[in-house]
């Protein structure tokens, strides 16, 4: 039962091709149009042919009820002239004809069946009252009317002599339709013969179309396919259609970016060998200056092992932000979402690091212009506050201040962080939340740090569905501006 209904679902995969949507796109506008044409010119030819056959036979009719009142046939039909009429226009159109008197009774049958019988219907009695009357039976082939014979008599009245049409009888008449079905029958034979070549016609037409319209995306799943097969690297282009120029410039893109990240990673590779070799290659360099003094006095030891103490903490803490900035790119770690009183929070945080600003001699001002309660993970927004102002502190001048603004509306709060340092150089605005990446490197290894601190904050913002922005004047101060919902949007 699963194999039948895998086959089933297989067969309809087709549908979802756009060459096989676009060949019955093609086939159904070029067939139903014919289908309906063969099927309207039909019961056109239907309509045309019965009107014109009962025209032409109610005009014959009305010529033989003068007939009929000339001769006087109505009370005697013993005229050979008029039977012969009656069986001439019996044999022309393969019908019976019968001749009904004043009294609904039955003069004459050209089937001699009904002779002398009454006949009393509703067609009949209309016509009695004037009207020429037919009536067209398509199931049983054949076209019954009914005809008044009408007498014009003379009458006198006070205005003078005046004519008067009388009725006298009522001729019912049925034709056979043999002769018009016949012709329709070859008419729709041949109609059928024309649709057919017609539908191989637009088959074939459909077929070449769907191809050559769908062969320009075929050549977009080429290129995509070369690209990554490895065959090329380079940006693709198939400018036939503008949905396959949207689709190759998205593609396009997406490969910039790519490269971009692989450059970025080949860079971020590079940056973390150097960064972890450089505190390996001074403990080295201290440890062989140790061990080629054996009779080094302890000062020096006690020195040299300071120093080797300081690289550890300092390969530690690459490692540790490192950890951090890979569990955040991995979503490791997720959110352990609380409410938490922001306010409290950055009042600790600054608390903890006013004794690094009092020691390069920067001030540090807190305005909370509202209270803030909002849902979000503590440790990260901790890490995000504390980077922001640690930076602040370390790349200001001395006598320089940082201030915290903390703001909030409706739906997210933000976290402002000014500061009177050094400021950025406008070329590199875009790369300070690059891995590694210093703006002055010589200045940045006085100063200390392992080059991951905005990246981090960088992705615990992003991870909080925030932004981070920058703006900055170098020489004169930076100012970053982190804004977060104040409800934690669940993905």
């Amino acid at each position: 039962m699963q194999f039948k209904l895998k086959s089933i679902l297989g067969h309809f995969k087709i549908l979802r091709s756009l060459r096989a949507r676009i060949f019955l796109i093609i086939l159904v506008v070029g067939v139903i149009p014919s289908v309906l044409m063969r099927h309207g010119i039909m019961e056109n030819y239907e309509e045309r042919a019965v009107a014109l056959r009962t025209s032409t036979v109610q005009t014959q009719l009305r010529i033989l009820a003068n007939h009929l009142i000339t001769y006087s046939y109505l009370q005697d039909n013993s005229s050979e002239v008029i039977g012969a009429e009656l069986d001439m226009l019996s044999n022309l159109y393969d019908g019976r004809v019968l001749i009904i008197g004043g009294n609904f009774k039955v003069v004459k049958d050209t089937y001699t069946i009904s002779e002398g019988k009454i006949i009393i219907s509703e067609e009949v009695i209309k016509s009695f009252g004037g009207e020429s009357l037919s009536n067209y039976d398509s199931e049983h082939g054949y076209i019954e009317m009914t005809t008044p014979i009408t007498e014009t008599i003379k009458l006198m009245t006070d205005e003078g002599e005046v004519e008067k049409s009388v009725v006298r009888g009522v001729m019912l008449t049925s034709i056979s339709t043999d002769s018009i079905i016949a012709t329709m029958d070859i008419l729709s034979r041949r109609a059928i013969i024309l649709e057919t070549l017609m539908i191989m016609v637009i088959i074939g037409i459909a077929i070449v179309l769907s191809d050559v319209l769908t062969r320009p995306f075929a050549r977009v799943t080429q290129a995509i396919n070369e690209v990554k097969a490895g065959y090329k690297d380079e940006s693709i282009s198939v400018p036939d259609y503008l949905e396959t120029m949207h689709i190759v410039d998205a593609f396009n893109q997406v490969l910039g970016r790519m490269k971009v990240l692989d450059d970025s990673r080949q860079e971020f590779v590079a940056n973390v060998s150097h960064e972890l070799k450089t505190p390996l290659a001074s403990m080295k360099v201290l440890a062989d200056s140790l061990l080629s003094q054996p009779d080094a006095p302890v000062e020096m030891y006690q020195e040299f092992m300071g120093d080797i103490t300081a690289e550890i903490d300092r390969e530690n803490q690459i490692i540790t932000d490192l950890l951090a900035l890979v569990r955040m790119d991995k979503k490791v770690a997720g959110l352990n979402i609380s409410s938490v009183n922001i306010n409290e929070l950055t009042e600790l945080i600054l608390k903890r690091l006013r004794p690094i600003a009092r020691k390069k001699d920067v001030e540090l001002v807190f305005e909370s212009i509202r209270p803030v309660t909002a849902e979000v993970d503590e440790v990260k927004m901790t890490l995000i506050i504390s980077n922001l102002v640690e930076n602040a502190i370390k790349y200001n001048r001395e006598l320089g201040f940082v201030k915290v603004t903390l703001d909030a509306d409706h739906q997210m709060f933000s976290l402002e962080v000014e500061d009177t340092g050094i400021g950025i150089p406008e070329e590199s605005l875009e790369h300070i939340y690059e891995r590694f990446y210093r703006v002055d490197k010589s200045h940045s290894r006085e100063i200390g740090g392992t080059g991951l601190g905005l990246a981090i904050t960088r992705s615990a913002v992003l991870m909080h569905r925030g932004s981070i922005t920058v703006t900055s004047l170098e020489g004169e101060g930076t100012t970053f501006l982190v804004k977060i919902p104040l409800s934690h949007i669940a993905v």
